[in-house]
């Protein structure tokens, strides 16, 4: 008997996302911003992802049997719940109602679930609802999709779950075994997010930032080291500094933050000019290399054990979004093979929760070996959309896609490249991209002038073929998802200047024949016109927007910038007459 499991995830208040596997198998994943067009799709429930899953695998409702989600009841009687009533004891109104009403959350997310499935049309009182505790189901998208022989050791850096939020494990024989877990508020996102809000940015939104201008500052000028520290027992934040709530929170403009008015009397005044001044670029630096180190701390003390058995560590929640974190771990003596798995922030657990229930049933996982599990769309439905738009844009069917789009990017052009299946996960992965040539030294301020809008001090990724990787990156693991920070040969730093950061850091995609054909076709023909054979690879969206699903999505992005290419489905589309030069 065939066995249908759907995950869902959004019970923490943002990221919803649906993911269907057909017994062992992952058949479709769609995050419902996508569907919405508002990213993070905040106070959402996966109701329109769910249905686009389902059409993708061709499943009835009524053939659904289990219904995954990534958040569990927390009983009275373990740490979780008291760890929290003690370490917010201030704060009695929260600490009381962590005992007496704990789980509180959790029965209202199944409320609301139960009204999703109705409104799925899936039989509620027929199909099993599988609870998995949220960590577990990061820590399932990392170990079971990617299942091995022996020990993996498991790491997963998260903001937010039922109480825990760092999770130190090791999986083996499709198994999960817990080594450490630590609670809220200790945690080592909090900690990272309450410096993101004191140096202006919106949490969630603004942390790749911080990590961003990191590498511009010097660590070793402010010492951060008392916002938390781990002694070989306790990992514990000084909550009387960051992860505030209540009468400790700093208020400004009515707003609170996750710092308190002691950190300012610490730190200066929360950041209002540039990110690059003193002592601001400074913090970043600092606190970036203060949750490496803590990380490191963590899983030094805690799977050492296992890391010297295989050397296999997995890595999951919403901190691995962090890829120099990522590349300290990875350049770690004692890793031999880092996996982060590619969806990694809350959106990922409706895969993981569904994987681990599939596990739990006995069912291995076939590998996965894509994050292309979205819906795709034909070249007539491109052509239709195109004729429906009322803006009337020019289309033409390409004969060669491939050539023509290496011409142009050869002439330096920005180009919208859309085919196959919508990726899954945050970054662009070459199905939903916009690419353009690293040779022209402009192609940067290009796309921040015409798209982006970003700050110029943030470097873009690249998607490079297997064949230049040893050359471009040597010694590195290649990382067809581009979740780690890698380092750039001296030779390739100086002949694209545009792609490294200032440590020669870059953030590159590996592309072979298998990960991503298109992508890997494209590159070639790249290769064969210009001699290069890397190309800057930048997501298909506008600032704030969720990236691109729909024809008519793409549509509307492209013909709402600078843009002058996009080319769907083989279908060249154009404003007006192409232009020759920029």
């Amino acid at each position: 008997m065939t066995v249908i499991t759907l995950g869902l995830s959004g019970a923490i208040g943002h990221d919803p996302a649906a993911a269907l596997f057909v017994d062992g198998e992952l058949a479709a994943a769609v995050e419902e911003e996508r569907l919405i067009r508002r990213k993070h799709a905040y106070d959402q429930t996966p109701y329109l992802s769910a249905r686009r899953c389902m059409q993708i695998a061709r499943i009835n409702p009524a053939q659904v049997n289990q219904v995954a989600i990534p958040f569990a009841p927390i009983s009275l009687f373990t740490k979780a719940r008291w760890h929290y009533a003690y370490r917010h004891w201030y704060a009695p109104d929260r600490a009381v109602d962590s005992l007496l009403n704990g789980n509180r959350r959790y029965r209202r997310y199944i409320a609301e679930l139960k009204k999703l499935l109705e409104k799925l049309q899936i039989p509620a009182d027929k199909v099993k609802i599988v609870s998995v505790e949220h960590q577990l189901a990061h820590a399932s998208s990392a170990y079971h999709l990617d299942e091995r022989e022996g020990k993996t050791a498991i790491f997963c850096n998260d903001s937010k779950g039922e109480y825990s939020n760092i999770f130190l494990g090791y999986g083996e024989n499709g198994k999960i075994e817990r080594v450490k877990e630590f609670y809220n508020p200790d945690s080592l996102c909090g900690m990272y997010a309450a410096l993101t809000d004191y140096l202006g940015f919106e949490i969630l939104k603004g942390e790749i930032k911080v990590m961003g201008i990191a590498p511009f500052g010097d660590a070793s000028k402010y010492d951060l080291s008392s916002l938390a520290k781990f002694n070989g027992k306790k990992f514990k934040v000084d909550n009387t500094l960051i992860g505030t709530v209540g009468i400790r929170r700093y208020k400004a403009k009515s707003k609170g933050h996750y710092f308190s008015q002691k950190l300012v009397d610490m730190l200066g005044p929360r950041r209002v000019g540039n990110l690059t001044d003193d002592p601001y670029v400074h913090y970043a630096a600092a606190i970036q290399k203060l949750y490496e180190d803590l990380s490191v701390e963590l899983i030094r003390h805690y799977l050492s054990d296992v890391l010297a058995d295989t050397g296999r560590l997995a890595i999951a929640g919403t901190g691995s979004m962090n890829i120099r974190l990522n590349q300290r771990l990875a350049n770690l003596p004692e890793v031999k093979e880092l996996i982060v798995h590619p969806a990694c922030s809350d959106a990922g657990t409706a895969i993981g929760a569904a994987s681990f229930a599939v596990r739990q049933s006995g069912t291995k996982i076939k590998p996965v070996t894509h994050m292309f599990h979205g819906p795709a769309y034909t070249a007539e439905q491109c052509i239709e959309a195109c004729k429906s738009h009322q803006d009337k844009p020019l289309w033409e069917v390409l004969e060669a896609p491939y050539e023509k789009a290496a011409q142009i990017l050869a002439q330096g052009h920005l180009l919208a490249w859309y085919k196959g299946r919508m990726e899954f996960g945050t970054r662009a992965l070459g199905n939903r991209s916009i690419l353009a040539n690293p040779n022209f030294p402009e192609v940067v301020e290009k796309i921040n002038h015409q798209v982006k809008f970003r700050e110029a001090w943030q470097p873009y990724s690249v998607c490079a073929l297997d064949s230049v990787a040893e050359e471009f990156i040597p010694g590195e693991q290649h990382d067809k998802y581009m979740c780690r920070a890698v380092t750039a040969s001296d030779s390739w730093a100086e002949k694209y200047p545009t792609i490294v950061h200032v440590d020669k850091s870059t953030e590159t995609q590996i592309v072979d024949s298998l990960s991503n054909p298109n992508l890997h076709e494209l590159l070639l023909s790249f290769q064969k016109e210009t001699g290069h054979g890397m190309l800057i690879n930048a997501r298909l969206n506008r600032p704030g927007e969720a990236l691109v699903c729909s024809p008519e999505d793409a549509l509307s992005m492209f013909l709402g910038t600078d843009l002058d290419y996009l080319i769907m489905e083989g279908v060249l589309v154009t404003k007006s007459e192409p232009r020759d030069e920029w």
